[in-house]
């Protein structure tokens, strides 16, 4: 087995094993708690620009398909880290081995190193750079390479995964037009934007507010995607322009925009929020769903001045995962309503949107 070394920014070092595509590969280091749903996070645009570390300690024993993606183009993430592959998957619904996948779209892995202690390390010391290597493999070397390269809060990873022009992903007869601004949207999201009865158009992350309002569609949602809200100043800026004139609906990195437009404050988490399992709570109904996120960033609620009601909160930290508009038909949430992977707990939110929409839309 040929070897390969993982080298973070605080100078820690992993030795394990290549898998997938040989070379270096430079990432923002997070951990991952889902222990399904390999091929949904490698596929997740809000992951580019991170490498995906797995808590789950056997990978690759279902092997990759085709269907199960989140976006066109094979895997985002700049590198993915886990404990066992499984080389030989047994699914039948499988199609090629994970490895055979990555290797495909020149994405490095490592597999065999520690992912506990890893994790650990991560949740105590907080997610930062890293380096993959395959051909390079001594740690003072590679740690300069990490040193000397832009932290992913400096890298507008939105304009890599966005689409480059507008296209219509369903359209219905008489069914009320969202349009969606794609920041690195997920399939699923527009799947349950299908599924609640919308005509689905998608316009590039960087289109102006004035040409999204000449579509005048029935409500606009702001998907999700990667990197620091704070360095998108175009799409915060097309945001301002909207509120008010039609409903909003934004997820993750889309609810993060929103509060800034809204001229709110983001703030990092320690080591972020990534997996299938995290439990939020509905403040208005009490109920509890357990969720899938993926993000390192939140919004400050306070720091809106009572423009805002908090609607979600997170029970493992607390932090806020969700908002709506006092005065207009605007809400969003932190957490991944639309899973791919995940439970489903969250779906209605979707069914909510419809109904804002009906209500307040054209």
């Amino acid at each position: 087995m040929k070897k390969a070394i993982l080298v973070l920014k605080d100078g820690t070092v992993f030795e394990g094993y290549s898998f997938g595509a040989h070379g270096e590969s430079i990432g923002e280091v997070v951990f991952n708690t889902s222990i399904t749903g390999y091929q949904e996070i490698l596929t997740d645009p809000s992951y580019k620009g991170q490498i995906v570390v797995m808590t789950y300690t056997q990978i690759g024993n279902y092997g990759v398909n085709r269907e199960d993606v989140e976006s066109k183009g094979g895997p985002k993430v700049e590198g993915f880290v886990i404990r066992e592959y499984k080389e030989h998957p047994s699914n039948w619904r499988s199609e090629e081995s994970l490895g055979e996948y990555l290797k495909e779209y020149r994405v490095v892995g490592i597999h065999g190193i520690d992912t506990r202690a890893l994790t650990k390390h991560l949740r105590d010391k907080g997610a930062q750079m890293g380096i993959i290597s395959t051909e390079e493999l001594d740690p003072f070397s590679l740690h300069k390479k990490v040193l000397a390269h832009p932290d992913i809060s400096e890298i507008d990873h939105v304009s890599a995964v966005m689409c480059k022009e507008p296209y219509i992903y369903h359209e219905e007869k008489d069914a009320p037009v969202c349009v969606v601004y794609d920041y690195g949207v997920k399939l699923n999201i527009l799947k349950n934007l299908k599924r609640v009865g919308f005509s689905v158009y998608v316009v590039p992350g960087k289109m102006p507010a004035e040409a999204v309002l000449e579509i005048n569609p029935s409500c606009i949602m702001l998907s999700n995607g990667p990197g620091d809200p704070q360095i998108l100043n175009y799409a915060v800026e097309n945001i301002k322009k909207l509120i008010g004139k039609k409903p909003l609906f934004g997820i993750c990195l889309g609810h993060q925009l929103l509060g800034l437009a809204l001229g709110g404050k983001t703030y990092k988490l320690k080591f972020g929020h990534h997996g299938g399992n995290h439990p939020v709570k509905d403040l208005k109904t009490g109920r509890i769903a357990i969720t899938a996120q993926n993000h390192n960033y939140c919004v400050d609620i306070s720091s809106l001045k009572g423009q805002v009601r908090l609607t979600h909160k997170n029970l493992y930290d607390g932090t806020e995962e969700g908002m709506e508009h006092v005065e207009y038909p605007i809400f969003s949430v932190q957490h991944h309503p639309e899973a791919g992977p995940g439970p489903n707990d969250a779906l209605d939110v979707f069914d909510r949107f419809m109904e804002i929409t009906k209500k307040y839309g054209n």
